[in-house]
């Protein structure tokens, strides 16, 4: 029983990792690219915002998947 609770409980992590980083992902980049094309000067600076801010949302997936191995070595 404990095991079967700790299997899902993984599940609702990653799948709740996974979706909320792609929908923040997608959102970040939808929202640079409409900045980008309002004013165009500013790609540059704002292209190199946009890979800080989806590396620091993939560090939030990959502390998920940290606590899932976690979590798989409690079984």
């Amino acid at each position: 029983m404990v095991s079967g609770t700790i299997a899902i409980a993984i599940a609702i992590l990653m799948a709740g990792c996974v979706i909320g980083t792609a929908l923040a992902q997608g959102m970040a980049a939808s929202k640079t690219m409409e900045a980008i094309a309002r004013q165009p000067e500013m790609a540059g600076q704002l292209r190199s915002t946009l890979i800080l801010a989806l590396g620091l949302m993939e560090s939030l997936a990959i502390y998920g998947l940290l606590i899932a191995f976690m979590l798989i070595g409690k079984m």
